[in-house]
């Protein structure tokens, strides 16, 4: 583990955005860990620290447009766009499916960049991925603040994550003998 590494469990750990427990995962799976990034959203200082150790991710990529998935990636996805000094829009869920709303636009010259807070297995960010590629813009890729997948992720553009988590998830059927007896909780991201 880096010193990045080291410096990103320090944020989560002290605002209570790293968990112990028995969760629920967006994607069914179930985790003794879990990543609450709202909690770390509270302190715009630790925002401001995290967006500025994933820009440094980018190799000096040149960003016209930040896109986030409500509701995880829209505090960090907005600082990131600060930092950038490029556009911010989000995306919302409607009929629990994301969508691009409220009159926002992709134009052909923008140089798009998602931005989204936890990916366990990627199902928010690939619908994401879809309404984007609908659009002519030049798709740059995708920023993580918390890559948790344990299985290799495939978004046909470049992923990159702040830090690479491998916590373990389980179906329900397959909970260990420590987990069964804890209630499982569903605390959203």
């Amino acid at each position: 583990m880096d010193n990045i590494d080291k410096e990103v469990i320090t944020i989560f750990e002290e605002t209570h955005a790293l968990l112990k427990g028995h969760f629920i995962l967006r994607s069914g799976l179930r985790s003794e860990h879990f990543f609450q990034c709202a909690q770390v959203c509270q302190y715009l200082d630790k925002v401001t620290r995290l967006a500025e150790l994933s820009i440094a991710k980018l190799k000096d990529q040149s960003v016209d447009l930040v896109i986030a998935p409500a509701m995880g990636g829209l505090v960090i996805g907005q600082e990131v766009a600060r930092q950038l000094g490029a556009r911010f829009i989000f995306l919302e869920k409607v009929d629990d499916r994301l969508a691009l709303r409220r009159n926002f636009l992709i134009h052909p010259k923008d140089k798009v960049l998602l931005v989204e807070d936890v990916v366990t297995k990627g199902g928010r960010v690939k619908e994401a991925v879809k309404i984007i590629s609908d659009f002519p813009c030049t798709f740059l890729g995708i920023l993580s603040l918390v890559d948790r997948s344990s299985a290799p992720l495939d978004f046909d553009v470049p992923f990159i994550s702040l830090l690479k988590m491998n916590y373990p998830t389980y179906h329900v059927d397959q909970l260990p003998d420590h987990l069964q007896g804890i209630p499982a909780t569903k605390p959203g991201s």
